[in-house]
């Protein structure tokens, strides 16, 4: 039987975050998939189904929060987790989010090595719940 790997979507715009991410959560074992845009982001999450999205807010073109609207009102994604990466720390912006859905919110900058232990935590308590 093979071992299931947690799939996790990035969708940054920043080629720095993202590199970092990526490295970070492969160190914690989890399968990374990287979109530097919402639109390419929105497809890869239909695709993928990923068990938790991690996304910008602020990106050309498409921000964060059409990204999450168009995820929570489409029916392959609406039940995926989605934490938002954000400099963006009013409770105004946090609400705005909130709003819409968000699983999470997480103001930059961040520490990658914590969020990516966080993040195995979150699974940790989602298995243990699914198996009760």
């Amino acid at each position: 039987m093979q071992d299931y790997k947690n799939i996790i979507l990035v969708i940054e715009d920043e080629k720095y975050i993202r590199i970092v991410l990526e490295y970070n959560l492969i160190l914690e074992g989890f399968d990374v998939y990287l979109a530097e845009d919402g639109y390419t982001g929105l497809k890869l999450a239909k695709d993928l189904k990923p068990d938790l999205i991690l996304l910008d807010w602020m990106m050309p073109e498409m921000d964060g929060l059409e990204v999450l609207s168009e995820l929570k009102h489409c029916e392959q994604t609406r039940d995926v987790p989605v934490l938002m990466l954000t400099a963006r720390a009013s409770e105004k912006d946090i609400r705005s989010a909130q709003d819409l859905g968000i699983d999470g919110y997480i103001v930059k900058p961040f520490d990658p090595v914590l969020l990516s232990k966080d993040i195995r935590e979150k699974f940790r308590v989602k298995t243990k719940l699914m198996s009760k």
